[in-house]
């Protein structure tokens, strides 16, 4: 275009430069898939998108990043460039197209991620890898496998048997590693409810169906008085059907984990005795 037309569209915002050299045309600002093109476009020739920014463009983005990740092969140079972050990978890169932008697999950006967040992050991230249907855990089992001897391969290769893919959201990851960690595996995630006509009713966050106990996420979402009324019915109508719900909100998950596995330690406890009786 000429420089006049080019001066129009700036002053009217109608241009944005997400990289030195770079400009986008458009009446919005660039979203993250205009800002992994335009990484791309400044990068090397094999470079792909990874980590974060690949997990997002594959529908399992749990943690947010301010930057957009790109994964080059080892000793491959890159200059440093403002909202770019840079990993260099031993592992061979297979691309991966994501409505034509480059990516590292799904299962690969999976276990990268599993590797260098915190435990109960990565295994939200592996969960919701399955829950986006981008990837299997055979696959997961598989990916792990080529990663031996880089770090964070143990937490990894540790988390890929407990991914599990009917995980709603990581609040609900992080409360299933807990009373995991705690032995307590008969809990499992999204457990239906049905009616006496078959059909799910209620699903519950973790539940152990053979003793009816579950445990429930108290989120943001449930403090509208609608949300409440209905939740309110729900915990009316299980009660009547002998199941022990018990609630916990993020700052039990995150400062008192203790006190999550006494709750469902004793609730079970009490569901084992009065099946006894």
């Amino acid at each position: 275009m000429s420089m006049s037309a080019a001066r129009w569209r700036a002053r009217r915002s109608r241009i944005a430069r997400p990289q030195r050299g770079l400009y986008l045309l458009g009446d919005t600002p660039p979203d993250l898939e205009d800002l992994a093109r335009a990484a791309l476009a400044v990068a090397p020739p094999h470079a792909v998108i990874g980590f974060h920014t690949a997990a997002a463009l594959l529908g399992f983005g749990v943690v947010a990043a301010d930057t957009v990740h790109v994964v080059v092969p080892a000793g491959q140079a890159f200059p440093q460039r403002r909202g770019i972050t840079v990993h260099q990978s031993v592992v061979p890169i297979a691309p991966f197209a994501v409505r034509g932008v480059r990516c590292t697999t799904p299962a690969r950006t999976a276990i990268d991620l599993a590797r260098i967040l915190a435990r109960p992050d990565a295994l939200a991230v592996l969960d919701a890898a399955l829950a986006s249907n981008t990837c299997t855990p055979t696959e997961l089992a598989d990916e792990v496998g080529r990663h031996r001897r880089l770090k964070g391969f143990r937490q990894a290769s540790a988390l890929v048997p407990l991914a599990d893919g009917r995980a709603e959201c990581a609040q609900e990851t992080h409360l299933r590693l807990i009373l995991r960690d705690a032995r307590i595996s008969s809990l499992v995630p999204q457990v239906p409810v049905l009616d006496r006509y078959g059909r799910t009713l209620y699903r519950l966050d973790l539940a152990d169906e053979r003793l009816r106990v579950a445990a429930e996420y108290d989120g943001a979402s449930h403090l509208d008085r609608e949300r409440m009324r209905s939740d309110r019915a729900r915990h009316n109508y299980l009660a009547t059907r002998n199941w022990r719900l018990r609630y916990f909100t993020d700052v039990d998950i995150y400062r008192r984990p203790d006190y999550v596995v006494r709750t469902i330690r004793a609730a079970l406890a009490d569901a084992l005795r009065d099946g006894t009786r």
